[in-house]
């Protein structure tokens, strides 16, 4: 019985020995290391997607608990009183600003 016992122990640890043997050259061949390399890219990828989701999310909880605007929608820095304010007649006004003004493609007015 304890000579059973060894040669199975025995023959066990030599096909898992020959097994991780085997992997490890698979492992170290170029197609291994391709292989590493892109399952290592792919988990770079995800790991990025979840940060910045999680970013994401952890923003969007802040901005809530503080009543700040939401993602997507500008806020007005000056307020709508100071664009309806009277036209200021001290300056000329630019091309930029003048409706009727318009280049063409010479670039001239």
């Amino acid at each position: 019985m304890r000579r059973g016992l060894w040669f199975v122990a025995g023959a066990g640890a030599g096909i898992y020995g020959m097994v991780r043997g085997r992997r490890a050259a698979e492992a170290l061949t170029v197609d291994g290391l391709k292989d590493r390399l892109s399952g290592l890219e792919v988990g770079a990828r995800l790991f990025r997607d979840e940060v910045a989701q999680g970013r994401l999310d952890k923003e969007t909880e802040l901005r809530e608990r503080y009543g700040l605007v939401p993602h997507g929608r500008p806020e007005l820095e000056g307020g709508r009183h100071r664009a309806a304010a009277a036209p200021d007649t001290t300056s000329t006004p630019s091309s930029i600003d003048s409706p009727t003004a318009s280049t063409d493609e010479e670039g001239t007015h």
